[in-house]
Formats: structure tokens, sequence, C-alpha cells
């Protein structure tokens, strides 16, 4: 039997309204799940300060999101001198009205280092939902003092961030998010840069990430309607006659992302590395128990060896991205 295109739209109506359900339910879920468990991670960071590589050796067994961002070059820096880190859920925390508990701070803490000045690197990552249906993280670029020749971003955070800051300036058209001229000359050194960048970017970089393009007034507005039990109806994004520059445009920011996959990063460290940090530490230290014992097995094994055998000594095994000198 044939289904009528009313019906199917129909349909799909239905759908939309029990996905916000699902996610109103899942918002909720967060919210209550913050709330019972806040002060176990606060009993767990006064044990884990007492040891000082706690923090290092979690995110040497990092899931994998975070891990293949974790470049050669970062983990002398990160790995090592990272003494804390902590997430939280700020809206909610700060007694925000209907605050959105997928909201997150995260607050890396640092020993003195050759690489820059900052002791306390914060970034924030709103969760916000657009007019258009768009639902997701936004976050501002966040500088770091990097010391002389240390920039392990090769400039492309500095640039991020006044690229942020220049198209904040821009004046909105006809009250709108869209801007009257999207490229100004920070984007485009950023653009330059990109396409000059060679290999592969820095976890560092991530401090640079910006998200959707959802102001905080348009998702007020969306969230009152979907608090208000209201339709939301997407807007109208067809261009228009004599806008085609400002799209290019438009898509030339959608391409100066530093750090495209920040947002999965920035999950993988709030509901993953963060709740399961224990779990993370207890892996680390069994790596090195393992790697203890086949290191000692092997030296047994070698004095049963003749003498005059040219068999090489069994190396010191290493845990991945090992970088304060810790050998196992």
């Amino acid at each position: 039997m044939a289904v009528t295109a009313e019906e199917v739209m129909a349909t799909y109506e239905d759908l939309a309204k029990l996905e916000a359900q699902f996610d109103d339910v899942e918002t909720e879920t967060i919210r209550y799940q913050h709330k019972i468990t806040k002060p176990l991670y606060a009993k767990r960071a006064e044990v884990v300060a007492k040891i000082s590589s706690f923090w290092s050796l979690v995110f040497e067994q990092a899931p994998m999101e975070i891990d293949e961002s974790i470049q050669p070059t970062d983990s002398a820096l990160l790995l090592g001198s990272i003494h804390n880190f902590s997430v939280e859920r700020f809206e909610i925390d700060s007694d925000i009205e209907n605050g959105e508990p997928r909201s997150v701070l995260f607050r890396f803490e640092f020993n003195e280092n050759e690489y820059f000045e900052d002791k306390v690197i914060e970034k924030k990552f709103w969760w916000r939902y657009g007019k258009d249906g768009t639902i997701g993280y936004v976050s501002e670029p966040v500088n770091i003092k990097w010391k002389d020749g240390k920039d392990l971003t090769n400039g492309l955070l500095a640039l991020a961030r006044a690229a942020w800051e220049e198209d904040q300036a821009v004046p909105k058209k006809d009250g709108k998010d869209k801007k009257e001229k999207a490229l100004g000359p920070a984007a485009s050194a950023l653009k330059k840069k990109m396409e000059e960048h060679e290999g592969a970017v820095s976890f560092f970089a991530w401090f640079g990430f910006v998200g959707e393009k959802i102001s905080a007034e348009e998702n007020a507005e969306v969230v009152a309607k979907k608090k208000a039990g209201e339709e939301i109806e997407a807007e109208d994004t067809e261009m228009q006659d004599g806008d085609d520059e400002d799209w290019e445009d438009e898509d030339d920011l959608e391409d100066l992302e530093i750090f495209p996959n920040g947002d999965d990063v920035a999950m993988a460290l709030a509901d993953d590395l963060w709740p399961n940090a224990l779990k993370y530490f207890t892996a680390a230290q069994d790596d090195d128990l393992g790697s203890d014992i086949e290191f000692e097995s092997g030296d047994e094994d070698e004095e049963d060896e003749e003498e005059g055998s040219s068999a090489q000594k069994p190396s010191k095994k290493k845990h991945k991205g090992c970088a304060h000198g810790c050998e196992h």
C-alpha cells in the first residue's frame, strides 16, 4: 500500500518530537549523574593529588580519540609536565537557570616547563542548539604564552584566536548571525598558514577549536521554545541573489578550523578519560608490572645462555608516549 507524502511528513514530525524527548531524558540523566558523583570526584581529587604522576599516566593510557591527537612532539610537554586535570559542568555548577549539563570546562595544570609560561590553561565548551536544527559544541580559541621558538602549533593557535576576535568584531547583517564580510586579514593569514602547514597538527591546536556558529542568544531562544513545547522551525538558509560572495567567505571560515575533530576530543575527555581516570591509571600500573616481569624473565633467560653468545640483551619496554624518563 502506497504511503502518501502527507503521511510521510507526519511520521517525520512524530519522530522529531520523539527524538527531542529522548534528548530531554538524556539531559536530565547527565544532570542527575553529575549531582550524585560530584562529591566522589572531590574525594578522588584529594587522593590522586598525592600521586605526582597520576595524570601523566592517565593520559598515556588515553582513549583513541585523545591518543591519536597527541603527537610525539607533544608528549614531552603534555605527559612530562601535566600535574593536574579537571572537568567542570560549569553551567549547572554555577546554578545557571536551565543550565546545560553538557557544557564543560577543561582545566589543565602544568609544572614549569621549557615550552610555555602558563601554569594553568582552561578551555570552555558550550553545548548549544541552533535555529536550523544544528546541535553541538561552541568554543573560543585560547591563547598559550609560548616561549621563543617553542610553539608546537607553529603559529596556528595565535592566528586562530586573532581570526576569531576579528570575526566577533564584524557587525551582524540584519540582526542575524551572518556577517557582512567573513574573511579579514587575520582569517586570510590563518588560511595561508594552514595551507603551508606540513605534518600532523599538535594536540595543543585543540585549544583553538571553535565549533558550531551558534550564539548564546540563538541558543536561549531555541531552548525556551523547547521548554515551552513549541515547534522549532528551521530558518531558511537558501542562498539569495547577490549573496554568492558572502557564502563563499562563509565556506572559507568553515575551513579555518585548525582542529576539526575538537568536539570529539572534548567528549572523550569529559565522558571517558575524566570519569574513568582510575581505570586508566590502573591499566598503566598493570603495564608497568607486565613490563617488569617480562624484563626479569629476559634476564633469567640470558643468564642461562652460554658465554660468548651473540644474542642481544632485551631492551626495557616503555609506555606509549612516555615522556618523563620512565623506563619499565
